[in-house]
């Protein structure tokens, strides 16, 4: 039987755009709030820095946090990820561990987005969905900027 470090949501979306200006809109707090549910993003961006999204997702005030795990700029994006209204204790068990690729193809952008620990089947395909809504926004997004 897999265990929940083996249940992986995953989500894509090519954009149309170079990966300098994708990887800008991933680190810039402005750009987040307009494609990730409204959230407020705080941290400096370095590996081992802490990371917390703050706002209010289906009427419920939230703070998720995190720890930056890897940067590579305009290619790689990893870092922890802990939501209370998961219900789940803050333990290191119930952190996902989200990593976004980058990866330029001509004038475009293919972004994969990875997420690990999901703790059932359902559970994957409800992160699966909210990274593609989120994708879908940076989407929008970044080829509003260069359109």
């Amino acid at each position: 039987m897999p265990t929940t470090q083996d249940v992986i949501a995953k989500a894509n979306v090519t954009i149309d755009a170079p990966p300098s200006e994708v990887w800008a809109a991933l680190v810039t707090p402005a750009a987040i709030k307009q494609y990730m549910f409204g959230a407020d993003v705080r941290t400096d961006w370095n590996e081992g820095s802490p990371i917390t999204w703050s706002g209010e997702w289906q009427g419920k005030r939230f703070q998720d946090k995190g720890k930056i795990l890897q940067v590579q700029p305009g290619r790689r994006l990893q870092y922890t990820h802990f939501s209370p209204l998961a219900g789940q204790p803050d333990t290191p068990e119930n952190y996902h561990t989200v990593t976004i690729e980058l990866t330029g193809v001509g004038g475009t952008t293919q972004v994969t987005l990875t997420q690990d620990n999901t703790s059932t089947e359902a559970a994957r395909k409800e992160s699966e969905k909210n990274w593609k809504t989120m994708l879908q926004g940076l989407k929008k997004v970044v080829e509003s900027k260069t359109h």
